[in-house]
């Protein structure tokens, strides 16, 4: 079964920037999203960005409009989000997920609903 697993998360100040990377294993061709999802203690999971395969369509959740960039390396199987003006409300646990098609999932946006998570990779914004 495919395989997330995320890097680059860390500690840095307000205004700082990280990028975080997601490398796939066992990739399934029915996969059709790639995303990034967030949560920090005693809040739900967020969908933070979304990157839609085949087109290359991209979707960013209202917080992290503007700041955030998700990009592909489909040779190199793996995506990355690009933080920057980072804000310490923007501290959470960071995961990568992938939507393979046919199975329910949590949606982002209207285009992606995703069913398989990463362990996740914390970053932490001090003020």
């Amino acid at each position: 079964q495919v395989q997330l697993e995320e890097s680059g998360g860390g500690s840095v100040q307000a205004g700082g920037s990280l990028r975080l990377s997601c490398t796939v294993s066992n990739a399934d061709d029915r996969s059709y999203c790639m995303g990034w999802f967030r949560q920090s203690p005693g809040k739900e999971r967020e969908g933070v960005a979304s990157i839609y395969i085949s087109t290359g369509g991209e979707y960013y959740g209202d917080s992290v409009k503007g700041r955030f960039t998700i990009s592909k390396d489909s040779a190199e199987n793996t995506v990355y989000l690009q933080m920057n003006s980072l804000k310490p409300e923007d501290t959470a646990m960071y995961y990568c997920a992938t939507s393979i098609r046919g199975r329910p999932g949590q949606w982002v946006g209207s285009n992606c609903a995703f069913n398989a998570w990463g362990q996740g990779t914390q970053v932490t914004v001090s003020s």
